[in-house]
């Protein structure tokens, strides 16, 4: 049995890659893809300790506190989860992956220690970035019923969006493959160019 593929969804707080994930879900599986979808803080134990720390139940938190949990979440998601489906031949589609601690957490000499952090986790086969303005994402934001979280004020999400930019071009000329999709297109539009990325 040939190994599976991994996928990753990244973008900014805001920015649809949740729905991009269950529509893609929705598609492939449809055609006949064996497919897991999964996420990240995971549902694990620290992944569910990093929603409640996200949402700001254990103020204050730092990014050195962060950066560590969601290392940790990430090696227990790699061994529980994401190995698990890949070795049984599935594509796994994950709503976030490291480029979210790289961008999050490893802002200028911190990004060396979040990458050495998280050298433990596969590549994805291919990362789809979507991208839209943190403004843009705030408004979509401020439509929906989730709970505030502590990265959602939008100089955060601006320094963010430059932190993906930056780790973004760095992987790229690492050699990873990340195409960008124009997430301020209709979800229609953006799952269309994410099929298509996936098919080449």
């Amino acid at each position: 049995m040939s190994r599976g593929r991994l996928v990753a969804v990244e973008g900014i707080d805001g920015s649809g890659t949740t729905t991009l994930v269950a529509s893609l879900r929705q598609r492939l599986a449809g055609a006949g893809h064996e497919v897991h979808t999964t996420r990240e803080p995971s549902d694990g134990p620290v992944g569910r300790l990093l929603r409640e720390m996200l949402a700001g139940r254990h103020q204050p938190v730092d990014n050195t506190t962060l950066g560590l949990l969601f290392a940790a979440d990430r090696a227990d998601h790699v061994q529980r989860e994401v190995e698990p489906a890949l070795a049984v031949g599935k594509l796994v589609l994950s709503d976030r992956w490291y480029h979210s601690s790289l961008a999050y957490q490893g802002e200028g000499e911190a990004r060396a220690w979040v990458r050495e952090l998280n050298r433990h986790a596969p590549a994805p086969d291919l990362t789809l970035f979507v991208e839209v303005s943190p403004r843009e994402a705030a408004r979509r934001r401020e439509g929906r019923d989730d709970q505030p979280e502590i990265f959602d004020a939008l100089a955060t999400q601006t320094r963010v969006a430059r932190g993906y930019r930056e780790v973004i071009a760095e992987l790229q000329t690492a050699g990873e493959r990340i195409d960008i999709l124009d997430g301020s297109k209709s979800p229609a539009e953006v799952l269309e160019a994410a099929l298509a990325a996936l098919a080449t």
